[in-house]
C-alpha cells in the first residue's frame, strides 16, 4: 500500500469519514481505534465501581485519577489514529476476550474489596447489570469508531469555538426569525400549564423528537445534494477539494482526460457516515442557537412572568427550582422546550430559505463535497 494512500486513509478519519477508506473492515480499520476507548471504560469502571465503601470522601481523588486516566487514553487514541496497528485475528480474540472478561471481573473485585456487589444499573438486575453496562459501552464505540463520531464532534465543536464571530452573525440572523414564532407562544397560559405537569424525562424525548425531525429533514436534502456534487467532478474542481490533502499531487488531468470523474456509488454504510457528518454540524450549530435561545426566555420570564401571574397559569404556586432556587420549574421547562423547538425550526429553514442556505447550510455542504469529491480521487488512483 503506498504512503499516499495510507495518509490519505488516515485523512478520512480524521476528518470523521472512516467508511470512505476502500475495502472498511472492522478488524483491520474499527478495532484498533477502539481500544483507547475501550481501556478507558474498563479502567474507570475499575477505579470507579470497585472501591465504592473503602474511598470514603477520598472518591474526589478517585475522580481525579478518572480524569488523568481519561487524558492518557484521549493522548494514546491521538497516537493510535497517526498510526493505526492492524490486528491479527490472534490478537482480536485477545483484546475481545478480555474486554468480555470485565463484566465478570469487575464485580468479583468489588467483592474482595468492598465485601459486597452494587450494579452500576441498579442492584435489581443484579451482576446481569454489568453484562449491560459493558454490552451498551461496546455497542456505543463501535458505532462512533466505524462512524468517525469522536472526530466529527471534535471538529464541529472546534469549529464552532474558535469562529466566535460567525457565531455572532449567526444569532443576529436566526434570532429575530424565531422569536416571531415563539415570543406569543411564550404567553399562552395553556402552554405553561401543560409543560408544568410534563415531566422532565418526558420534556427530554420532546426534545429529541425535534432533533429527529431536523436529521430526517436533513437526509431527505443531502441525498439531492449529494446527486449533484457527484456530477462535477471536473480536474479543476477535484484540484481545488484536494489542496492541503495527501492528495493534492494527484495527476488530476489524467484522471479526467475522458471527461469528468465518475463517482462510484456510496454504500449505505457510507451515506449514514455522511449524513452523520451534516447531522453533527447542524446540531452544534443548532444548540449554539438553542442555548441563546433558553437564556433568553429565561430572562423574559423573570422580567415579566411575576410569581403571581404563573400561579394563575398553571393553577397552582410555581415550584422553585433546588439547583436555582430564583427560577420555577415551569420557567425552566418551557425554556427548554422554546430551546428545541427554535432549535429544530433553525436547521429547517437553513435547507429552505435561500438566504439562511448561503449563511448557515452551505458551508456544511462545502465539506461534504470536499470529502466527496477527495474519495473520487483516491479510488481513481487506487484502481
Amino acid at each position: 500500500m503506498s504512503v499516499q494512500r495510507v495518509q490519505t486513509e488516515r485523512w478520512f478519519v480524521r476528518h470523521g469519514v472512516p467508511t470512505m477508506i476502500e475495502g472498511y473492515a472492522f478488524r483491520r480499520d474499527v478495532l484498533p481505534r477502539m481500544v483507547p476507548p475501550l481501556a478507558f471504560v474498563a479502567l474507570v469502571s475499575l477505579l470507579w465501581l470497585v472501591p465504592l465503601k473503602t474511598m470514603g470522601s477520598g472518591l474526589w481523588l478517585l475522580l481525579g485519577w478518572v480524569v488523568v486516566v481519561a487524558a492518557a487514553v484521549r493522548l494514546a487514541g491521538v497516537v493510535s489514529a497517526r498510526r493505526p496497528a492492524r490486528f491479527s485475528p490472534r490478537i482480536t480474540v485477545v483484546v475481545l476476550v478480555v474486554y468480555a472478561l470485565m463484566p465478570v471481573a469487575v464485580p468479583l473485585l468489588q467483592v474482595v474489596v468492598d465485601g459486597d456487589v452494587t450494579p452500576p444499573v441498579g442492584r435489581w438486575l443484579g451482576v446481569l447489570g454489568f453484562v449491560l453496562f459493558f454490552a451498551a459501552a461496546f455497542a456505543a464505540t463501535v458505532l462512533g469508531t466505524t462512524y468517525g463520531f469522536g472526530a466529527l464532534l471534535g471538529r464541529a465543536v472546534r469549529r464552532t469555538l474558535s469562529d466566535l464571530g460567525n457565531s455572532v452573525h449567526l444569532l443576529g440572523r436566526a434570532l429575530p426569525a424565531l422569536l416571531f414564532v415563539t415570543l406569543f407562544l411564550f404567553f399562552t397560559g395553556e402552554l405553561w400549564q401543560a409543560v408544568n405537569r410534563l415531566e422532565w424525562w418526558r420534556l427530554a424525548l420532546v426534545v429529541v423528537l425535534f432533533a429527529s425531525v431536523a436529521v430526517l429533514a436533513s437526509a431527505s436534502r443531502l441525498r439531492e445534494e449529494i446527486g449533484r456534487v457527484e456530477q462535477d467532478f471536473s480536474a479543476s474542481r477535484l484540484a481545488s477539494a484536494c489542496r492541503n490533502t495527501p492528495l493534492a499531487g494527484a495527476p488530476f488531468e489524467e484522471l479526467t482526460h475522458d471527461g469528468p470523474l465518475r463517482a462510484v456509488p456510496l454504500s449505505g454504510r457510507q451515506e449514514r457516515n455522511v449524513l452523520l457528518m451534516l447531522a453533527v454540524r447542524q446540531l452544534v450549530q443548532a444548540a449554539v442557537l438553542g442555548a441563546v435561545l433558553f437564556g433568553f426566555f429565561l430572562i423574559l420570564g423573570l422580567l415579566m412572568v411575576t410569581p403571581e401571574t404563573a400561579e394563575q397559569w398553571i393553577g397552582s404556586r410555581p415550584v422553585p427550582s433546588p439547583l436555582f432556587p430564583l427560577l420555577p420549574v415551569a420557567l425552566l421547562r418551557i425554556a427548554t422546550l422554546f430551546a428545541g423547538f427554535g432549535s429544530m425550526y433553525f436547521v429547517v429553514t437553513s435547507m429552505s430559505d435561500s438566504d439562511h442556505r448561503r449563511q448557515f447550510f452551505a458551508p456544511i455542504i462545502d465539506k461534504i463535497e470536499r470529502a466527496l469529491a477527495v474519495r473520487a480521487v483516491y479510488l481513481a488512483i487506487g484502481r
